[in-house]
């Protein structure tokens, strides 16, 4: 029971923050591009001073050794997603003009507009590590394969664009992760007015990322959200089979517990917010994948302690 309050909690915590994005939004705060600002702010500016503030603030070379080969557990596992996307997309009769984007949906998750905060409020700032590593293969995914399966779907006939997608995956919050472990690897110590600033403007992350969700749902409108094959499919693969085969992976290990749990919670976050701006570039259907992100993160806020108190007991 106590694990089930803290995980309510640590929701709660999250949920606040996205109503008052969601509030402000439907309030007329915030014009069209309100959010894109938000996002930019997040992802070019807070996430990266986060990362490097943190990471050497609260690791050790030696941690971080340990921590980066198991790097493998999340790219095995968003290969075998990938292979189960397909199966489903047949399953459940998706319509064919929304196959890519299906599959895309299906096997990538919100690891930092979600996932990051989420995993702050349960296990705090000890988690992080663990974070950024399905952060990355999650990221490089997305910018390759995910973009690839969203652009098929389109009829402009837009071509895939190799530099633009490296300049995707090697993004701020990556780099930021990079010099991080580049400082703590190397032994190098910024001056501690810098890592002051770091420190502040990376503050900015997790309330920014609630407040761009609650505006994103404030968006998709909440009398779109249906349940139907195509959402369905959705939903079984980020919220059952992407934790439970993640699951089946680092169970076994003898990875930290704590590695485990982030894990697991990170495979079943909501759907990838990047997604519906990426169908809309490659004129896809933009406004199935915002349904998406706006079910999927609705759901994730019930799913989420639940899946805590289980993960809690198994790992």
């Amino acid at each position: 029971m106590a694990v089930f309050i803290r995980s309510v909690s640590g929701v709660l915590i999250i949920l606040v923050m996205i109503g008052l994005g969601y509030v402000l939004s439907r309030r007329g705060w915030f014009d069209e591009q309100a959010p894109k600002l938000i996002a930019r702010l997040v992802t070019q500016i807070a996430l990266p001073a986060y990362m490097i503030s943190t990471i050497t603030a609260k690791f050790s070379a030696e941690t971080l050794k340990r921590t980066l080969p198991d790097l493998r557990f999340p790219v095995v596992s968003m290969l075998i997603m990938f292979g189960l996307s397909i199966l489903a997309f047949h399953i459940f009769r998706i319509h064919p003009n929304r196959r890519g984007l299906f599959e895309s949906m299906f096997l990538n998750s919100n690891t930092v507009f979600v996932g990051l905060p989420v995993n702050q409020a349960l296990f705090g700032e000890k988690s992080l590590p663990f974070v950024l590593v399905y952060y990355m293969a999650n990221t490089t995914f997305f910018w390759t394969l995910g973009v690839y399966l969203i652009q098929r779907d389109g009829q402009a006939g837009s071509k895939f664009n190799l530099k633009q997608t490296l300049g995707k995956i090697f993004s701020p919050p990556l780099l930021g992760f990079m010099v991080g472990v580049l400082l703590v690897l190397l032994n190098i110590q910024l001056p501690n007015w810098i890592m002051q600033d770091f420190q502040y403007v990376g503050g900015l992350t997790i309330p920014l990322s609630m407040i761009f969700i609650g505006t994103a749902i404030a968006g998709a409108g909440l009398q779109n959200v249906r349940l139907d094959r195509d959402s369905l499919g959705i939903l079984l693969g980020r919220f059952i089979i992407a934790p439970v085969l993640m699951a089946l992976l680092v169970l076994p290990t003898g990875m930290p517990i704590l590695m485990k749990q982030v894990f697991i919670l990170q495979a079943a976050m909501p759907v990838m917010t990047n997604a519906p701006v990426v169908a809309k570039l490659y004129h896809a259907d933009a406004d199935y994948a915002a349904i998406m992100v706006t079910e999927t993160t609705l759901l994730s806020l019930v799913v989420i302690p639940i899946l805590m108190v289980i993960v809690q007991h198994v790992a």
